[in-house]
């Protein structure tokens, strides 16, 4: 990662890191590019937050708001499900169905309000008219942006012929992207979540290639791609690479860099290296809401620092009074024990922070920990300014 003086290389597989004060110099300068806003009022910045499979609620859209993100991204929401008003899931455990489909639930992922703007419902299905009827139901549902998944690499997803499975089959991708199209009204921006391909075989690389110059023809205002391919899941690297040779070779076009972003210093760090227009935060944003505040410190010339204990005190409350507003008290107090676990990791006593966290149940338990952790007025650390992930 960054270490502040000099390149630091990572294992094999990885691209170089560049020194902190060279992401700093390139956030100073960044100027977004002007069509972004332009198709999304408020989108403001270069970064924003992704669409995360059992995270990206309302609760969490709210925190990384305040925290600077200046556009979020719903989990994926499945066509069948939509167009039955929201039922046909199984409710007994929400965490598991996340992890296990890759889905989100619907009443999860509703717009949390006026503050919860600019704002992309992510749609994944397999057929393309249910498809289009299921993105006009987000469009009345208050959504600004309609996002398409064709990135999904869970298992069951995949089964299905969703997400990542079409693109192994670009044809059938076109028909889902044209379908949507032509379905969502035409001041509704559309853009496309990908993967850099099935596999790494030159033959899903052109596939990638088919579906990705596709959307652009149909009419889609950005795709967002991921540097790993399906098959690849989480393992590895992501191969910024592909990035950079995708930008170089379509300069004309909107695209969005995502994989293996952990600091704030990695979003300018993919900009300059890929020539991408603006970065996805994924799992370098659970429980790290300051990714966004220190990327803006950074685009403003100011030093960027560690949450003190009382940020990190407020932040925690404020995700618990969204997470009770949005799932409830009974079920909030389960869902937030996963984001509490990666908020720890910013306390001077993690471990024991988060071994509490993990016992958690209730959002009783919850406060105690909080209060039993966080109630000091200040940081014990002070002001530590950061210089690296």
């Amino acid at each position: 990662m960054l270490d502040g003086v000099s390149v630091s290389l990572e294992p094999e597989g990885q691209m170089p890191r560049a020194p902190f004060e060279m992401a700093a110099e390139v956030a100073r300068n960044f100027k977004i590019d002007a069509r972004i806003p332009a198709t999304v009022p408020g989108f403001d910045a270069p970064f924003f937050q992704a669409g995360l499979a059992g995270y990206s609620d309302g609760a969490m859209r709210l925190i990384a708001r305040g925290h600077g993100a200046p556009f979020c991204i719903t989990e994926a929401l499945l066509d069948q499900t939509l167009i039955n008003g929201g039922k046909g899931r199984r409710k007994e455990d929400p965490d598991l169905i996340a992890s296990e489909c890759g889905l989100g639930e619907v009443d999860d992922n509703k717009v949390a309000g006026l503050d919860d703007h600019p704002i992309a419902g992510q749609l994944m299905g397999t057929h393309p008219d249910e498809m289009a009827k299921a993105a006009l139901i987000l469009v009345k549902m208050g959504y600004d942006v309609i996002d398409v998944n064709l990135a999904c690499p869970v298992k069951k997803i995949k089964k299905s012929n969703r997400g990542g499975h079409f693109l192994a089959h670009p044809q059938k991708a076109m028909e889902v992207l044209k379908a949507v199209r032509d379905a969502v009204p035409k001041n509704i921006p559309c853009t496309v979540k990908m993967r850099r391909a099935w596999d790494d075989t030159p033959e899903m690389a052109r596939n990638f290639e088919i579906v990705f110059d596709s959307a652009y023809e149909i009419g889609y205002a950005w795709a967002v791609v991921h540097a790993r391919t399906v098959l690849q899941k989480y393992q590895g690297f992501a191969k910024w690479e592909v990035l950079t040779d995708l930008v170089a070779r379509r300069p004309d076009r909107i695209v969005m860099g995502s994989g293996d972003i952990w600091c704030a210093a990695d979003i300018f760090h993919m900009l300059h290296a890929c020539g991408v227009h603006a970065v996805s935060v994924a799992r370098g944003c659970i429980g790290n809401p300051w990714i966004f505040t220190q990327a803006r410190d950074l685009m403003a010339g100011n030093a960027t620092r560690l949450p003190a204990i009382w940020e990190q005190r407020d932040a925690l409350l404020k995700h618990c009074l969204f997470a009770e507003t949005i799932h409830g008290e009974r079920n909030a107090g389960r869902r937030m024990r996963k984001f509490g676990i990666k908020f720890a990791a910013h306390h001077p006593r993690q471990h024991e922070v988060k071994n509490a966290f993990i016992q958690c149940v209730t959002m009783d338990d919850w406060r105690n920990v909080i209060e039993q952790f966080y109630g000091a007025a200040a940081s014990p650390m002070g002001d530590v300014v950061s210089t690296s992930c």
